[in-house]
């Protein structure tokens, strides 16, 4: 006996992009019927990241050349939550960023001031940074010993590539606290509330609406669980079989690749 797919079950689809819609510059089999089906349907469909290595354009064009026609404001990654957030709680604040030119530019263009100086920088941002070195250590070092606040935009180990895995986000995190002794106060991306309350504004649904869609147990699945929201694990990214037997965490739904969305369940 079949029932309905689990793409007729909801009315938002929040999908992870890196092992999720795809990976490096190769499209997941079928992840562009996907979504076209979704939105055939009249379903709500979001692209949500905690990179911030590229801007919300651009990721909204990788996908259009990936044959999914995506606008910005469909997208929304770590470095966007980051801003709308600066903008709430330190509108005036001087930032060091340890992290890669599209970041900094894109919270240059919201009106914020970045300077290398410690006696002047307020907030230090860590974040998935392909260019760290001693410098970039060392000014962090040097303002957080200064009492500057210590955020990151996202807590991810690794970053999903085509033929394995690269050091993200929290390698940059591991190495400033190891030479601070401070614990990061704050991090923006996947699974903190700050993205589920930008992510769901953006929906306009409710949270038992929509349905997160990723290929992470410790940030995708985490962040529906805590926010009552229906997860789907995908394992065409991070998290193996043998990974999920080993967690707590338990999604609603575990299927091969987003594929699986719009196939029926078989009782």
């Amino acid at each position: 006996m079949q029932k309905e797919a689990i793409a007729d079950k909801f009315n938002g689809f929040i999908l992870d992009l890196d092992g999720t819609v795809y990976l490096s510059d190769n499209l997941i089999p079928n992840a562009d019927k996907v979504i076209h089906y979704l939105r055939e349907k009249g379903k709500k469909v979001k692209f949500l990241s905690n990179k911030p290595i590229e801007t919300r354009i651009n990721y909204a064009n990788k996908l259009t050349r990936l044959g999914i026609p995506t606008k910005k404001e469909d997208v929304i990654n770590s470095s966007y939550v980051l801003v709308e957030y600066l903008k709430k709680k330190m509108p005036s604040a001087k930032l060091y960023i340890v992290g890669e030119p599209p970041l900094i530019e894109e919270v240059k263009r919201a009106g914020f001031v970045i300077t290398e100086n410690p006696d002047e920088i307020d907030l230090v941002v860590a974040a998935f940074d392909r260019t760290f070195d001693y410098k970039k250590l060392n000014i962090a070092y040097q303002a957080i010993r200064r009492g500057a606040h210590f955020w990151a935009t996202n807590p991810d180990r690794t970053c999903p590539v085509e033929g394995g895995e690269i050091p993200d986000c929290a390698g940059m995190i591991g190495a400033i606290e190891g030479v601070t002794g401070k614990t990061v106060e704050l991090i923006v991306g996947k699974p903190s509330p700050i993205m589920v309350e930008v992510i769901l504004s953006h929906m306009r649904l409710s949270p038992d609406q929509c349905i997160m869609v990723g290929d992470r147990l410790e940030t995708d699945m985490v962040m529906g669980k805590n926010s009552k929201i229906a997860t789907a694990l995908v394992l065409t990214g991070i998290t193996k079989r043998e990974d999920l037997e080993k967690s707590k965490v338990k999604p609603d739904y575990v299927l091969e690749s987003i594929a699986d969305l719009i196939k029926p369940e078989i009782l």
